[in-house]
């Protein structure tokens, strides 16, 4: 029997923002609610500069940018935006916070817990070539396009859920995990280019990683199979790779991501909630 993808509940106070963005009255237009772990993809002036935080932020040909809003970040932030005439604006808005989960995970082998120190060097290799992958700042625009699920599939645990594991706090979790049977197909959910694609990570086994243009990239984690190779172009939909339980896993899943350069975000997000259908969500 297929499954149905996977529905999440959404607060009525952050579909009212989805349904109407959020824009100054002579200030850039965002698509999405200024909320801890979302991206935003908003338009300026074309030839106009931002600038977010510390950072320069690339604008398209036509005035397209993407932001990403850190799991902690709050509780204001500003854009600011040089017109083609060279003319300042700032622009201040509020960022929503969000109450995270904790989710309490115990009888694990506890060298899932704490890496013996044989493999502190292997992790590190690992830990730098996931960081170089989330660096592109890639002129295309598969960012400002629609987003799909990657898997059919439960989701059993969210972003930003506070973990314990075997009683010991630990970073929280900042994917989507979808609970699949090994050997599903994993699709791009949008499209771009491969940045990353590694059989054989420690803690995430398979692991794919996509740019889709200006900083925005999801990764695929836990991957039995990886199907594609770095610097190809794939489109959305395109079957990637498929589900597994490599790295450290408890049993065959995804664990699905998304980063805006090295800021933390909320895959769910990405997608167009539907709000007349319920969640399917397990925690």
């Amino acid at each position: 029997m297929t499954k149905n993808f996977p529905r999440l509940r959404w607060p009525a106070s952050l579909l009212l923002l989805l349904s109407f963005g959020a824009a100054a009255a002579d200030g850039p237009r965002i698509e999405g609610p200024w909320i801890q772990g979302a991206a935003l993809v908003g338009t300026v002036t074309p030839g106009s500069s931002l600038k977010f935080g510390e950072r320069q932020v690339s604008v398209s040909a036509d005035g397209h940018f993407v932001i990403g809003i850190a799991y902690d970040a709050g509780p204001a932030a500003e854009l600011e935006v040089t017109d083609p005439a060279g003319a300042v604006h700032r622009h201040e808005y509020s960022v929503a916070p969000r109450v995270y989960d904790v989710q309490k995970i115990g009888g694990l082998p506890q060298g899932m817990v704490e890496p013996p120190a044989a493999v502190l060097a292997r992790i590190e290799s690992d830990q730098k070539l996931v960081a170089g992958a989330r660096t592109f700042d890639t002129p295309i625009d598969d960012f400002a396009g629609a987003f799909i699920w990657p898997v059919a599939a439960e989701v059993t645990g969210v972003y930003g859920s506070n973990r314990i594991l075997n009683g010991v706090p630990k970073q929280p979790h900042f994917g989507i995990d979808l609970a699949a049977p090994e050997g599903a197909p994993v699709r791009a959910s949008a499209g771009g280019v491969v940045r990353l694609a590694h059989r054989d990570l420690y803690y995430t086994g398979g692991t794919i990683i996509l740019d889709h243009g200006h900083g925005l990239s999801t990764t695929y984690l836990h991957l039995s199979k990886v199907d594609v190779k770095p610097g190809q172009e794939v489109k959305r939909g395109a079957v990637i790779g498929r589900v597994g339980k490599t790295g450290r896993a408890t049993g065959p899943h995804l664990c699905w991501r998304a980063n805006w350069f090295d800021v933390r975000l909320d895959a769910s997000l990405l997608l167009q909630p539907d709000p007349a259908k319920k969640g399917e969500t397990k925690k």
